[in-house]
């Protein structure tokens, strides 16, 4: 039978955290470029005169507007924005109302943040995801501490 030692398994640790945090930077990276595609295809089509077959919803092109966006927009701007890349609005009664409550809700599920803007305004910031985070920031938090003293460790020893 092998037996692997307490350093072994904190090895193995630091090794999955580490690969499993590489990975949620990929998807990142993955998920802003279908952003970014996406908002593109909307808007070229919508220049060729065609109409999408697939609708976008609202909360994903708010999404995609927020995450592309890397600062605060107010719910005006999204909505301006959102116009301005083709998002129909007609089967709203109110386009900022619906823009709102989608907001709120995106706040409420923590993928964006609400902060006040000058004059009491309010803006929304992407949030979601700063980082892999499935794990638990008590996993990470302690792959960092045990890097640091095995770090100082080996200062150390080589001195």
């Amino acid at each position: 039978m092998l037996c692997m030692t307490g350093e072994e398994y904190r090895r193995a640790l630091e090794t999955a955290v580490g690969e499993y945090e590489e990975l949620g930077a990929q998807r990142r990276r993955i998920d802003t470029r279908l952003s970014e595609l996406a908002q593109t295809i909307s808007v070229l089509s919508r220049l060729c005169g065609l109409t999408s077959t697939v609708p976008w919803g609202l909360t994903d092109a708010c999404r995609t507007v927020l995450r592309n966006a890397g600062m605060p927009m107010t719910p005006v701007e999204i909505r301006d924005h959102l116009q301005g890349i083709g998002v129909d609005f007609s089967r709203y009664s109110s386009g900022l109302a619906a823009v709102h409550t989608t907001l709120k809700r995106l706040n409420e599920s923590g993928e964006v943040r609400c902060i006040t803007a000058g004059r009491g305004k309010r803006a929304y910031i992407w949030q979601r995801p700063a980082r892999a985070a499935a794990l638990g920031p008590e996993i990470a938090q302690v792959v960092r501490e045990m890097d640091s003293r095995r770090a100082k460790r080996k200062r150390k020893a080589t001195k």
